[in-house]
């Protein structure tokens, strides 16, 4: 495609774009007009409010009864984000279910796919893994006593497709400070060639790249939905476990939620799996996160992830462009989503955008990142913090 650095032609792609008025439904900071670190915390969808609202209401006015008499009943009310996320990450209804948290999620899912042996008990991870994952990984090989087990790799296609004695796989499939997308399907087949497991953090990949997660067949994913998902700080995450496993006996932390749902208040002493990645449920959820998610995942299913994906990778082209032509180092590789990581030389700048109503987000001393999210950035978003980012970076 080719660019060009002006008013007239970012002005001529915002006309030409269908998807310009979803912009529109979202609420931007007073501070930051210009909002580039949706990879960290997306904006607030207008219909949040409401959503939250209509519950609160209905606590109001139900109490208690409001598990099955509510407008949307609370005892179901996670199933109305069902299809919406298996469209978001290319996956059957059945292989996923929103609950929890990112890290609270891939322990559970670690006590169920990542079972060591001796001569097999290597947990590989990619160089540069977001710590909590880290951290994850490294407590239950401790716990499973191979303290040692975490391999981190620099290249985990080569590992995965060389050694033996890797059990578990747990890859970043965007990395969260280089922006590097890796190529799943190739991980999937490595590993399972060797017959070892696989999963994925989808923290910044769900709601930024077009997954295929039934087809390309990883055991397991975990996600955040508060960052390119817009569910709120704190937001609940999401949980993705192929359809093979959906009747296995795998080894599970279990709760009442996990349970027969038509069996569920009978409150008897055995525990019946739900088929699917709803077994891994362990409490009912909190209604209110799953109302605000409620009101973005609506507009990525009014989008569609391709043509949210189209827009995102003409928008990250376009500042590439432009920020190389200015100078800017950018460390981000083509293999990528909507994230750009670009290095500042003059200290300071990043409090400089701020005040000038730029958000970014700076990884000290010098990294920063930038996210045009398709959602609700223009081509003009991106015009005018570029040249602002000129202007401070060589003034």
């Amino acid at each position: 495609m080719t660019f060009e650095d002006s008013q007239e032609w970012t002005r001529a792609q915002d006309a030409a774009d269908p998807l310009l008025p979803l912009r529109q439904e979202f609420l931007f900071p007073e501070s930051s007009p210009l909002y580039f670190a949706g990879h960290s915390l997306g904006l607030q969808p207008r219909r949040a409010r409401e959503y939250v609202l209509q519950e609160l209401d209905d606590w109001a006015r139900l109490g208690v009864e409001g598990h099955f008499a509510a407008r949307n009943p609370w005892v179901s009310y996670h199933e109305l984000l069902t299809a919406s996320t298996a469209r978001m990450v290319g996956a059957l209804p059945h292989e996923v279910v929103v609950m929890n948290t990112l890290t609270v999620n891939l322990h559970l899912l670690l006590v169920s796919f990542y079972q060591p042996r001796s001569g097999k008990h290597r947990l590989l991870m990619e160089r540069g893994a977001f710590p909590s994952d880290r951290y994850a990984a490294v407590s239950h090989a401790r716990f499973r006593g191979f303290a040692d087990a975490v391999l981190e790799s620099d290249e985990p296609l080569r590992d995965l497709s060389e050694r033996d004695d890797v059990a578990l796989a747990l890859i970043g499939n965007v990395n969260y400070v280089t922006g590097r997308a890796w190529d799943m399907r190739a991980l999937v087949r490595a590993a399972h060639a060797k017959g070892a497991r696989i999963g994925f953090d989808l923290a910044h990949g769900a709601g930024n790249l077009l997954l295929a997660l039934h087809d390309d067949g990883p055991d397991f994913a975990a996600w955040c939905n508060y960052k390119y998902l817009n569910a709120g700080p704190g937001g609940l995450g999401g949980v993705f476990i192929h359809e093979r496993h959906a009747d296995a006996t795998l080894p599970r932390f279990e709760g009442w939620w996990g349970h027969d749902k038509a069996r569920r208040f009978e409150m008897g002493p055995s525990f019946t799996a739900i088929r699917g990645a709803e077994a891994w449920q362990l409490s009912n959820p909190p209604i209110l996160p799953l109302a605000a998610l409620r009101a973005s995942m609506e507009l990525f299913d009014q989008a569609g992830m391709p043509a949210l994906r189209r827009k995102g990778d003409r928008l990250t082209g376009y500042l590439d462009w432009l920020l190389r032509r200015r100078g800017i180092e950018v460390l981000t590789p083509a293999q990528r989503g909507s994230m750009l990581t670009v290095r500042f030389r003059k200290a300071g700048l990043v409090a400089e955008l701020a005040k000038r109503g730029a958000a970014v987000d700076l990884r000290p001393p010098d990294v920063v990142r930038i996210t045009p999210a398709p959602l609700y950035t223009s081509f003009e978003d991106v015009r005018r913090l570029s040249a602002l980012i000129g202007e401070l970076h060589d003034g």
